[in-house]
């Protein structure tokens, strides 16, 4: 009796097993998820068209020209100006960025890293905003030390943060690391552009800790497709 139950009970089940296995087939496999792809250089530069100029007046590049041509402009959730890009090597000393290297080399920043040293020129992709002054307060812009930027150059965007604050009738710097990633001369001797950057600040945004670029390319690019579709 038992063998004559245990063979009806393996012929249901040899019935359903094809039923089954066939609906399992068919069931759709779980797709994983997909992250927007970030905004392109092209997407970006095609909000900084036109300026609402917000600085009281404008800024030179360099110390030694006299023409002052750059604004700080306006948009909605961000900040930006177009301008060159000088090489700044300050912060802790490295191969790359020390007192033989560049002849203006200060072993400090305006902004520290999370254990209190100050950033690492030659590692992380900085920006340097110009000091307060009469011309444009980049607090009243609701930016601070550690905001997330992008910065685009040749087709390039690098996301960067606010690392450093330079003179206050100056702008267009930044650090060695972000010049390097962006294809720019980093030498901090005989480096730099004069001219095609464009530097895109997102208003109240920090990156933390500050020294993670891992964290400042995921928020600026998140940050940057805002910028897109809100502009």
């Amino acid at each position: 009796m038992r063998k004559l139950i245990l063979l009806a009970t393996m012929a249901l089940a040899a019935a359903v097993m094809p039923s089954a296995l066939a609906s399992a087939a068919q069931a759709p496999t779980a797709q994983p998820a997909t992250t927007a792809a970030a905004p392109t250089a092209a997407q970006l530069l095609a909000k900084t068209n036109s300026c609402k100029q917000i600085s009281n007046g404008k800024y030179k590049t360099d110390e030694d020209v006299s023409a002052k041509t750059v604004a700080v402009c306006d948009a909605n959730g961000a900040v930006f100006w177009k301008a060159d890009m000088d090489i700044d090597c300050d912060g802790q000393r490295s191969t790359q960025c020390n007192e033989n290297t560049d002849c203006c080399y200060q072993d400090d920043t305006a902004f520290h890293q999370s254990d209190g040293k100050p950033l690492n020129a030659a590692k992380l992709p900085y920006i340097v905003v110009p000091s307060s002054s009469s011309i444009w307060k980049y607090s009243s812009s609701q930016l601070k030390g550690g905001g997330s930027c992008a910065v685009i150059y040749n087709g390039k965007v690098e996301y960067a943060v606010i690392g450093d604050t330079g003179p206050t009738q100056i702008i267009g710097e930044a650090s060695y690391a972000t010049a390097k990633d962006l294809g720019i001369n980093p030498d901090p001797s005989n480096g730099g552009t004069d001219s095609g950057v464009t530097y895109i600040c997102f208003k109240n945004s920090t990156v933390s800790p500050i020294e993670n670029h891992g964290n400042a390319v995921s928020k600026g690019q998140s940050l940057a497709t805002t910028f897109v579709n809100n502009n």
